[in-house]
């Protein structure tokens, strides 16, 4: 007796239970679906099988690059009644309840950017077989980029490098950054700009004086914009130094002007001077003393006089004859 082979009896068995009935079969989007930030999400899944009494729902939530283990419930459908939990409760409902009929589409309102993740349809029938009875969804909750932060670093002097950045906090999907360089000087060369469109980066090499100005970055993605600007200051580290040369040079000649200036006015300050020679005491013999009047001078001058008058004859006595004679 030939044998069957083990696929085809799997294949037979499992269109059996599926006529009968029998099986649990959950339906959902192959492709990724996405909703506008506070908009209401639809998250279709559909199934079949025989409801009866044992017949449960469960949708559950995963966050982005978490594995599917750490999921956790958003709602409960068991016994006839509908349960939601967590932190989506007061959001989460069926689009239909109860979900007979094969339809267990989860209805979301009022979507954030937390709720952007994996979502799991779990359908359980205990008397059916299961073939497929859990379906993933991937929801991504559109938001326009925002909070946009421009800064740059480098050496921004003639003939280095710098790197300016932009970069926003939300965005999805992804925004894509653009760079512009504004005003009426020169854009740099395409050669010195290189730009990065998914991280934002923008690397200007060979800075030259018509490098500075005002950039501006621009955010993008099919929510909308954001933009931000930054000023891009160049500066020649030669001129500055030639500056400091010429300000050391005029500095250096306005010294040596006031010092010739001074030795100048000096020198005609000397010459005005007249020359004083010193002879001895400047006091004449007739000059009067301090403290000493006219009258008082007078009376002393005729008593010189009266001194230096010469004796007369009947009033010089000889020395002669007052001495001895010796023999």
């Amino acid at each position: 007796m030939a044998k069957l082979p083990g696929p085809f009896l799997c294949g037979a068995l499992l269109g059996f239970l599926r006529l009968s009935g029998l099986a649990v079969e959950v339906t959902v989007p192959s492709e990724p679906l996405s909703t506008p930030v506070g908009k209401t999400a639809e998250l279709a899944c559909s199934y079949s099988t025989s409801v009866g009494d044992n017949f449960a729902l469960e949708w559950s939530f995963v966050q982005p690059g978490k594995p599917i283990s750490s999921s956790h419930p958003i709602l409960y459908f068991t016994n006839g009644h509908l349960y939601p939990t967590g932190s989506k409760a007061k959001r989460a409902s069926l689009l239909h309840n109860p979900p007979t009929g094969g339809v267990a589409t989860l209805k979301l309102t009022d979507v954030h950017p937390s709720d952007t993740g994996t979502y799991l349809c779990h359908v359980n029938n205990p008397p059916d077989f299961y073939t497929n009875g859990l379906g993933l969804i991937n929801f991504t909750v559109l938001v326009p980029p925002s909070n946009l932060l421009c800064s740059q670093s480098g050496q921004t002097s003639v003939g280095g490098s710098a790197a300016l950045r932009c970069h926003s906090s939300e965005g999805a999907p992804k925004p894509v950054y653009n760079w512009v360089h504004l005003g009426s000087s020169p854009t740099p060369s395409p050669g010195s700009m290189v730009q990065d469109e998914v991280s934002g980066q923008l690397i200007l090499t060979n800075l030259s004086l018509t490098s500075s100005g005002t950039y501006r970055c621009v955010a993008t993605n099919q929510m909308g914009s954001a933009s931000c600007e930054l000023t891009l200051s160049v500066t020649d580290p030669s001129k500055g130094r030639v500056a400091g040369a010429l300000i050391g040079v005029l500095l250096g000649v306005l010294l040596l002007s006031v010092a010739a200036f001074c030795l100048i006015r000096f020198q005609k300050d000397r010459k005005k001077k007249p020359k004083e020679t010193y002879g001895g005491s400047d006091l004449r013999e007739d000059a009067t003393a301090p403290g000493i009047s006219e009258q008082t001078s007078v009376r002393a001058d005729s008593s010189i006089g009266l001194l230096e008058r010469p004796p007369s004859a009947s009033t010089v006595t000889t020395t002669k004859s007052k001495l001895p004679m010796v023999v």
